[in-house]
């Protein structure tokens, strides 16, 4: 069994506290799922490929890639959010081929090669010490098939001083200890009572590759997933028709470009597992 990192008992009350907060978080920020879809849309095999989504929280992709066609498992640390996988999944009458809990650090009840490919949504930035999430990635890594896909997101570094800049501008100069702290590490530590705060770990662009690459899989690209609308996408959120594909297409053109990776919220790596 794999050991605990010191901050899922925080991660598993938070999303237990609130198991749509995922799920609404996507419905507001529109051009992330949207890019997000478009990426899955260009590496993922076609349907009806096996699809392990691994701290899939409330099953935002893994409702829609099922609708999709694909065979989807829905794997997460908290039963409130895989309850309303459930839910959310009878609303629109797609069917998981299976939703079950457990840790992204220990697949063990998978076998070797048993999934097309892999995502990895959410469990790498919750997961605070180094050796654990290169477990999360080494059991993915285990559970794809030769040839299969890894999709893996973070959160970065520097989105954090961006949330500070819109949200509570003072907070950095009454906090200068923890703000080099977080600079320097990338960690946002358990605080308060379990579920009350943001725990993370912020990975500076340059950190991404070679965690993947360090699992044995072959990084295909890295994506800024907000392109370049990053926390201020208000009004494009709120387009429709072609006006808003033009800002989707603009921002999934440009997600690529390592210029605008320090400046985003959210990077997706999608890597390949040697044949």
């Amino acid at each position: 069994m794999a050991e605990e990192d010191l901050g899922q008992e925080h991660i598993e009350a938070a999303y237990d506290g609130d198991p749509g907060r995922e799920w609404q978080r996507l419905e507001r920020h529109r051009t992330e799922f949207a890019v997000t879809l478009r990426a899955m849309a260009d590496h993922l095999p076609t349907p009806p490929a096996r699809v392990l989504d691994v701290g899939g929280g409330p099953g935002r992709y893994s409702v829609e890639l099922a609708r999709r066609g694909y065979e989807v498992t829905l794997f997460d640390l908290s039963a409130a959010c895989l309850e309303m996988a459930r839910a959310r999944a009878a609303e629109v009458g797609v069917s998981l081929a299976g939703i079950e809990r457990g840790t992204a650090t220990d697949l063990g009840r998978f076998p070797d090669a048993a999934f097309d490919a892999v995502l990895l949504m959410g469990p790498l930035y919750h997961l605070l010490e180094a050796r654990t999430r290169r477990q999360a990635l080494a059991e993915a890594a285990r559970v794809l098939r030769p040839g299969g896909v890894l999709l893996a997101a973070f959160i970065t570094r520097y989105a954090v001083l961006r949330w500070f800049a819109r949200n509570d501008p003072l907070w950095p100069a009454e906090n200068r200890q923890e703000i080099e702290s977080v600079l320097e590490s990338g960690i946002l530590p358990p605080r308060g009572e379990p579920g009350s705060e943001f725990v993370a770990w912020l990975a500076h662009p340059a950190e991404v590759g070679p965690l993947v690459e360090g699992a044995g899989l072959e990084l295909r690209t890295v994506l800024g997933v907000e392109g370049v609308v990053s926390m201020i996408e208000t009004g494009v959120n709120g387009l429709e028709g072609d006006a808003w594909e033009t800002w989707v297409d603009l921002n999934h053109r440009l997600a690529a470009d390592p210029s605008i990776h320090g400046c985003v919220e959210h990077l997706l790596a999608v890597a390949l597992k040697a044949s």
